[in-house]
């Protein structure tokens, strides 16, 4: 890697870690993450390739009250800089990105305690009526988590890749591939609590047809992605009777529109 492509990693691991705590623009997510690195170092297919992988494993990940979740920002960008680096496969980067997510998820609750400082303050500063303090907290706790993953981001690029790979081939392929078959359950934990919160009666006859196209066709997923934009379209338009211009379609007497109609029958009232 070369010093811009270095700036560039560095850039992209800080807004990840930004993302991880303002989930706004969703930055820290593996799809997201993985396909900047993957552009940074000029490989976007394998950024792609396993930021979808590690999506699908991360469904079911986040902070529900006080726990914590695995945090994705850090394993994002350091599996795929280590997976494009030393050329190594998505079945490797799994494997690194599941350790990574347990280290990192220890790593931030760290810095969102030390936070708690500086959220204090800002309390301080609002008592007082002092808005630059209270962005200033506001930027002091966004550069922590900036830093989080900024900082083992560098650790890794400082590292060659021949050095890599032999870490990476020196790991028992007992140990790997049992971090693949936890990653393979970890997505199907993802998917049941994602199925768990979206639990609507009505939609789950949409759910099950996707399981009987998907085993009884040769559907790829661009084929299932416009199934699925043909079906919702469908569907909103037998729930809300939706017709075009966005007018409902109510049936009334030798087919007038609603305003006419409604005009008529104004008429026979006042008459």
């Amino acid at each position: 890697m070369n010093a811009i492509q270095i700036v560039l990693l560095l850039v992209v691991a800080g807004i990840t870690g930004m993302g991880s705590v303002l989930d706004e623009a969703q930055t820290h997510r593996p799809l997201v993450a993985c396909t900047l690195v993957g552009l940074v170092l000029g490989d976007v297919g394998t950024g792609i390739l396993l930021g979808g992988t590690l999506e699908m494993m991360a469904l079911g990940w986040m902070n529900v009250g006080l726990a914590m979740a695995p945090d994705t920002a850090i394993a994002s960008v350091i599996s795929t800089i280590l997976v494009i680096v030393s050329n190594q496969g998505i079945g490797e980067g799994i494997a690194i990105a599941v350790p990574l997510a347990a280290a990192g998820q220890a790593l931030t609750i760290f810095v969102r305690t030390i936070t708690v400082f500086f959220v204090h303050k800002a309390d301080d500063y609002a008592a007082n009526g002092n808005f630059k303090g209270i962005e200033r907290m506001h930027l002091l706790g966004l550069s922590l988590q900036a830093l989080r993953v900024m900082i083992p981001t560098f650790i890794i690029t400082m590292i060659s890749a021949n050095a890599v790979s032999s870490f990476l081939n020196s790991i028992p392929e007992v140990i790997t591939g049992g971090l693949q078959i936890g990653g393979g359950i970890i997505v199907v934990v993802g998917y049941a609590m994602v199925i768990n919160m979206m639990d609507v009666p009505y939609l789950k006859p949409f759910f099950y047809m996707g399981f009987l196209f998907a085993a009884f066709t040769n559907f790829n997923l661009v084929g299932f992605g416009g199934l699925g934009l043909c079906l919702a379209l469908l569907f909103i338009q037998l729930k809300y009777n939706v017709v075009g211009g966005g007018k409902a379609a109510v049936a009334t007497p030798n087919n007038q529109s609603v305003n006419d109609y409604d005009d008529d029958l104004d008429d026979d009232l006042d008459a």
